[in-house]
């Protein structure tokens, strides 16, 4: 499938002819069914009245897409907010554009859709991230360009997965944010982990503090014992240097330290925390392989 934009609205799954209401069909709601790859979980209720609100006055401006299943069965690809907002306003018919698309398909547009209007939290996201590779065998590298997002956009949002559920419930409902979310990645201890996201939720800490503290909390590293020096020691390294860090830390998602040394010479750490890990940080730097 070729590369596509998120841009607003359906333009970026539907063709013009599509667009221009050629292929438009009013089809009964009762005879919709959802998607059962819709990746959102949660719908706004608040969000769906004003929808099915603005519904009632002025009707329903942008159809829904259906795959026609029998002769009167369909089921949803996208469009299942409106779908929601339409039922809550008593209509009983929906304009609606047939496809036949595979399951992947289906998922892939549900996806997009959502991304397109930011409506997607970051958990669901990535919960359909990981359906796309383990279902359909696809790599972060060709997850990235059916979404149109970048590969570190993708992996980041990946290790989002590997929080506790309450704190994955957390990022899904609002409470806090994905940003703290990958700053209590940082923090391998359980206890201090929950305990840091207990200051979050109650203090409200921004995700810069929450990074802060959760770099406070790390085990601290071993002390290199003194011996004969075979290699020129630590300098003070310019001002640019630490833009780097914070760059390559932000496209690699995980903490980079570049250390310089006497000299102009220097050394770039990059830190890991398991093996799945190491994985994603190397299909960053070489996902062609070595």
């Amino acid at each position: 499938m070729a590369r596509r934009g998120l841009g607003k609205g359906l333009g970026a799954l539907l063709s013009q002819g599509e667009l221009e209401g050629n292929l438009v069909q009013e089809i009964p709601i009762e005879q919709i069914r959802p998607n059962p790859y819709q990746p959102r979980r949660v719908f706004d209720e608040d969000s769906l009245r004003e929808l099915a609100d603005s519904i009632r006055q002025v009707g329903l401006l942008q159809p829904v897409i259906v795959r026609k299943d029998g002769a009167e069965e369909y089921t949803l690809i996208a469009g299942e907010r409106r779908l929601r907002a339409a039922q809550m306003a008593g209509l009983e018919r929906i304009p609606a554009i047939v496809r036949t698309p595979s399951e992947q398909q289906m998922l892939e547009m549900a996806l997009i859709e959502n991304l397109q209007r930011e409506d997607i939290n970051p958990i669901d996201a990535a919960l359909a991230y990981k359906h796309l590779m383990e279902e359909f065998g696809l790599t972060q590298e060709q997850v990235a360009m059916r979404v149109g997002k970048s590969v570190p956009a993708i992996s980041n949002t990946l290790r989002l997965l590997q929080l506790p559920d309450y704190i994955q419930e957390s990022i899904r409902n609002g409470l806090i944010s994905e940003g703290h979310g990958r700053a209590l990645l940082m923090v391998r201890d359980p206890v201090q982990q929950r305990q840091l996201w207990q200051q979050i939720t109650a203090d409200g800490l921004s995700v810069r503090a929450t990074e802060l503290r959760a770099r406070e909390l790390r085990s601290p590293e071993q002390p290199i014992h003194p011996g004969p020096r075979t290699h020129p020691l630590p300098s003070t390294p310019p001002p640019e240097l630490k833009a780097l860090e914070h760059n390559l830390s932000a496209y690699l998602g995980t903490k980079v330290k570049v250390v310089y040394m006497e000299g102009g010479a220097g050394r770039i750490v990059i830190e890991f925390y398991s093996e799945e890990e190491l994985g994603r940080i190397l299909e960053i730097i070489a996902p062609n392989g070595f």
